[in-house]
């Protein structure tokens, strides 16, 4: 969760949930796209024995096998960093945690991928909401996030996909959503 807003008369809590649009993913589209086109223009350069690149000459390369596999990488690299720049544009995983007591209602909502299920959005009453569970595991995986656990439904993640949250933080904010919902917090 990246941004928290509480409303005037402090009824509504609304957490901001970050998606696809992390530096990170932005970092790395933009580097399979520039070396996904340097390796299709070497392709390109090796068959038509014309330099296409300023950094080097790949009109020396013999088109087969270099220049071919070259191409595969190349047109491999810019399939990847399209679908990359796609789902940065959709915002695939962003939404909201909005917890409001005047309304006596939970909303936890997501954008996804194109189709039927691109909103995804599950709305639960106050009274259905049992407690706030803090899971943590250690290891060449860590995990850390916050669920929402739900009367007879299980529970629904309430934080990010990706790096691991700071401990400090993710307990600071698992107390303040258990306080703010007056539920028990568990998993510490």
């Amino acid at each position: 969760m990246t941004s928290t807003i509480v409303s005037e008369n402090n009824q509504v809590l609304r957490q901001t949930v970050l998606g696809s649009r992390r530096l990170s993913n932005y970092w790395w589209a933009m580097v399979i796209s520039v070396a996904g086109t340097g390796f299709l223009l070497a392709s390109l350069s090796s068959y038509l024995k014309v330099n296409l690149l300023m950094l080097s000459d790949p009109t020396q390369l013999v088109f087969v096998p270099q220049g071919l596999a070259m191409g595969f990488y190349g047109v491999t690299g810019l399939l990847l960093s399209l679908y990359l720049w796609g789902v940065i544009l959709l915002d695939v995983g962003g939404g909201y945690n909005e917890f409001n007591r005047e309304k006596e209602e939970v909303c936890i909502f997501r954008w996804g991928f194109p189709g039927k299920n691109r909103r995804i959005e599950f709305t639960y009453k106050l009274d259905e909401v049992q407690a706030i569970r803090v899971a943590l595991k250690d290891g060449l995986n860590p995990r850390r996030a916050l669920y929402l656990s739900i009367k007879g439904k299980g529970e629904v993640p309430l934080t990010r996909v990706g790096q691991p949250i700071a401990l400090a933080e993710l307990e600071n904010q698992g107390a303040d959503l258990a306080r703010f919902l007056n539920v028990p917090l568990e998993g510490l």
